[in-house]
């Protein structure tokens, strides 16, 4: 069984403008932290960027699978699923959270580029 955010988790991560995210080498060091937009929809916590690309923290999060994210309140491991425009509800938890940042920031993450970026965080509770 899949590990699950908790509501407090949730809370925090939705609530927080930016997370950080440094994505984990295959020695588990960790690469730069880099700040990203995050939206929680139904009980799952997404990324994306304005558009794919196999460089920077994207390509690198795509290929190990595995990062470390941080928000006030919330530290964690989570795997990295690449699930694109199947995840229901986030264009419209991006519009909903960011819309104060006005189009220009706003529209390119919810364009058809940016939409197949989407990541799905997921806790890690494996050993590390």
């Amino acid at each position: 069984m899949d590990a699950t955010w908790t509501a407090e988790q949730l809370e925090r991560l939705d609530a927080a403008d930016e997370l950080e995210i440094a994505v984990k080498r295959a020695d588990a060091t960790l690469r730069r932290w880099t700040p990203i937009w995050v939206v929680c929809a139904a009980g799952q916590v997404y990324v994306r960027t304005w558009h794919r690309r196999d460089t920077g923290w994207f390509g690198d999060a795509v290929s190990s699978g595995r990062a470390r994210i941080r928000v006030p309140g919330v530290d964690a491991d989570v795997l990295v699923h690449d699930v694109g425009a199947a995840a229901a509800g986030v264009d419209d938890a991006y519009r909903g959270k960011y819309a104060r940042y006005g189009p220009a920031s706003l529209d390119p993450m919810v364009s058809p580029g940016a939409v197949a970026t989407t990541l799905r965080l997921d806790p890690d509770m494996s050993p590390s």
